[in-house]
């Protein structure tokens, strides 16, 4: 029996720009993870291949009958390619998760990369962080449609990374370690359709989005030079910054507004959505000192649930 995991990230500055080639920074998020379990099917070997038990998902799957549009088991296909597995096994692998589904946490590339992690673990192969990464892109497309790949590069270096779609990837160092509030607004987040919805409005009218890209891409620039020299109220002016743009693209909604004005005025250095809003999480910058009261505020302010996580 092999184990392995994987964490959620939240994206720190630069969602929806980074889709259009301008830089992001995500960071991974240890208190949830994912985690994959691969052992031999219990009792005679029966020829059904690779099952995949999902319980949090209430799904169980014979990888061979499904279809190529299940990411779970497309994920399998790809990682028993790469660690050159010929024939489909008789193997189970189980399947669960503390990531929140569709909160803009990542939870499908975590689930993902903790499947490749176990099946390379359990024959003993050996895949960077980068070959994950790549193999769980393929997966990210079908849950998202157009990715950027910040999501499955997060996930697999489990390091706050720098992302440029198609460019770059570059893990940097943090400064002074800082703590981030995560708080859920209990609305799902769809991320297919606000990237398309987005979209649809950019084409439509670039000479007003571009400018929203550039600002946001260059917060980044900035974000990534303040967490690295440890300073956070930059962080937290630049994160303050970055919501308003988000606000002008479209994608936030009042929920995540309201808990927004309820971090900073618990406290807070500054406080944006993350992800593809419309629902999900926003992240605030807390102080040691006002931790508790950031996280009362945003319970109280309709947070069906808040993480504090330290990124360093």
């Amino acid at each position: 029996m092999t184990t392995a995991y994987a964490p959620g990230k939240v994206i720190l500055c630069g969602e929806h720009a980074v889709v259009y080639g301008r830089p992001a920074i995500a960071v991974p998020v240890t208190e949830v993870q994912a985690q994959a379990t691969v052992e031999p099917p219990y009792g005679r070997r029966d020829g059904r291949g690779v099952v995949i038990d999902a319980p949090d998902l209430n799904r169980r799957l014979a990888v061979r009958e499904a279809d190529a549009g299940d990411p779970l088991a497309r994920i399998v296909r790809l990682a028993l390619r790469a660690i050159d597995v010929q024939d489909e096994p008789d193997l189970t692998i189980t399947v669960t998760s503390t990531v929140p589904i569709a909160r803009g946490m990542g939870s499908g590339a975590a689930v993902s990369t903790a499947i490749v992690r176990a099946l390379s673990g359990h024959y003993g192969r050996w895949l960077s962080s980068r070959d994950i990464s790549d193999l769980v892109y393929q997966t990210e497309l079908i849950y998202h449609g157009t990715p950027s790949g910040i999501d499955n590069t997060v996930v697999a270096f489990e390091k706050p990374v720098y992302f440029v779609k198609d460019v770059s990837c570059e893990i940097f160092w943090v400064g002074r370690p800082f703590l981030l509030a995560v708080a859920d607004t209990g609305i799902e987040s769809p991320t297919r359709e606000a990237v398309s919805d987005l979209r649809r409005r950019y084409r439509a009218d670039p000479g007003r989005y571009e400018p929203l890209f550039d600002r946001a891409g260059q917060i980044a620039v900035e974000a990534r030079a303040a967490i690295e020299r440890g300073q956070s109220e930059a962080i937290g002016l630049l994160l303050d910054e970055n919501h308003a743009l988000l606000q002008v693209m479209g994608v936030s909604c009042p929920e995540l507004d309201r808990l927004v004005i309820a971090a900073r005025e618990g406290g807070a250095l500054g406080a944006k959505l993350s992800g593809a809003g419309w629902g999900g999480n926003m992240i605030a910058l807390v102080t040691e000192e006002a931790r508790g009261r950031v996280d009362l505020a945003l319970r109280l302010a309709g947070a069906v649930r808040v993480i504090i996580t330290e990124i360093r």
